[in-house]
């Protein structure tokens, strides 16, 4: 199968060589780029956790040595091996999404014993501020990258041919929907089979495009899908 990977070059690579040893071709066509905001500051409170929904949110961060050794909760694979990459030293994923990753926060952590620390892109698909706030926690969510939305241009005629196209996030969805009506690619784009990591992801996308939807989101079972 001919595949597209809308996901940026930083996170793209890895499940391309992925997707190649499974014997399909597969086509990096970054719908965003990622971008390192500057000057970011860390309070330096005693932070009792850290939290991370995005691999990026510390693959961009350089100066991290002062909060290597506080524990650190993944929301996936992806982001844990990130986090131990870049150095940290207590790192586990758990939940597979935001809602997962703060139900098992709240099973885990007390708010009396300290606030947490959540590293993110400026958008993200959930709002774990807002969901361990309203679960009593003093929450710093600390900004560390901008996704920019870019051009699919010049890859019309990839996506013309290809057979499937890999959708991890909303935003992806609704980004992917309207560069395909720019590239007047609609057509195309009705057979071609979209692999969306959740419900809330397909939603995003016209209701008579081909779809399918990971079991859990997790990017094992996304791939299940190419079976």
């Amino acid at each position: 199968m001919k595949i597209i990977l809308t996901r940026p070059i930083e996170d793209a690579a890895s499940l391309a060589e992925k997707l190649r040893r499974l014997g399909h071709i597969a086509l990096i066509t970054p719908l965003l780029e990622i971008v390192a905001r500057q000057g970011v500051l860390i309070p330096g409170k005693n932070y009792q956790a850290i939290c991370l929904t995005s691999a990026n949110a510390v693959r961009v961060m350089n100066y991290i040595r002062f909060i290597q050794n506080i524990p650190l909760y993944a929301v996936g694979l992806q982001s844990e091996q990130m986090a131990k990459d870049k150095g940290f030293s207590i790192v586990s994923a758990h939940g597979g999404d935001v809602a997962g990753l703060h139900k098992f926060l709240i099973g885990q952590l007390e708010p009396q014993d300290g606030p947490l620390l959540y590293l993110s892109g400026a958008e993200t698909s959930g709002d774990l501020q807002g969901r361990l706030q309203g679960s009593g926690f003093e929450v710093d969510r600390i900004i560390t990258y901008d996704a920019v939305k870019a051009s699919l241009t010049a890859f019309q005629k990839e996506i013309a041919d290809a057979n499937a196209v890999l959708i991890y996030s909303p935003r992806t969805a609704k980004l992917w929907a309207q560069e395909i009506e720019t590239l007047n690619l609609t057509e195309a784009a009705s057979h071609i089979k979209h692999i969306c990591l959740s419900a809330n992801v397909a939603a995003n996308l016209p209701q008579s495009w081909p779809r399918a939807v990971a079991a859990t989101p997790t990017e094992a079972a996304l791939l299940a899908l190419l079976d």
